[in-house]
């Protein structure tokens, strides 16, 4: 059966869950959407959800260093509580986050927060790679369109395979430690710096969710 927009709204009124793990319970569970709910509540994504517009007042600042001290990262995590954030467990969880980027070297935290310049020139590129294959103008939006969900998912750390669990996203991740701990928490930005680079964006003022 098809995922559509329809049966993904519909569970999104269900539940309240983002787009992406409402489409990926459908996939799970063959289109059904009881099935589906019970999918994302087993999941942690129901309470990840409902907490996802609690304040994230608190929190820490984590890094790594990769061996060589060539290249470090920093990244600032947000919780609730400082009850939560002097965790163990929590501390583990921003430095396994540290470790990723160092790895990964996102762009950005999410989709939202991808310069929309980068993201114009991008889709300009695919456009032309596009119209090269000789494929007829109704079919190269959607040719477009899934270059640029894939280059979401390689440069959004959110989007990104977890390098210590490829099985889940940064953003599962996450959604596990909401659930684990009972608050909100956000990865609100991170700055990662190599020996003899410059930082991305370095002539201007940092912003929320870049990774600069």
């Amino acid at each position: 059966m098809e995922i559509t927009a329809a049966l993904v709204m519909q569970l999104r009124e269900k539940t309240g869950a983002g787009v992406m793990d409402c489409k990926a319970a459908l996939a799970a569970t063959s289109c059904d959407v009881e099935k589906a709910v019970e999918h994302l509540r087993k999941s942690g994504v129901l309470k990840a959800a409902k907490r996802a517009d609690r304040a994230t007042g608190d929190g820490l600042i984590a890094s790594y260093v990769h061996p060589g001290s060539k290249l470090a990262v920093l990244v600032e995590i947000n919780c609730e509580t400082d009850f939560v954030a002097r965790t163990e467990q929590f501390q583990t969880f921003a430095k396994d986050v540290a470790m990723h980027i160092a790895a990964q070297n996102p762009v950005c935290v999410g989709r939202e927060d991808v310069p929309p310049a980068l993201l114009a020139k991008e889709r300009e590129i695919y456009l032309e790679q596009a119209r090269a294959t000789g494929k007829p103008e109704n079919v190269l939006a959607r040719i477009v369109d899934g270059r640029v969900e894939k280059f979401f998912s390689e440069a959004c750390l959110m989007e990104q395979p977890f390098v210590k669990n490829p099985d889940i996203t940064v953003s599962d991740l996450v959604k596990q430690m909401i659930a684990s701990f009972g608050e909100n928490i956000r990865i609100r930005r991170f700055v990662r710096m190599k020996l003899g680079e410059d930082l991305p964006g370095a002539e201007k003022p940092a912003s929320d969710g870049c990774g600069v």
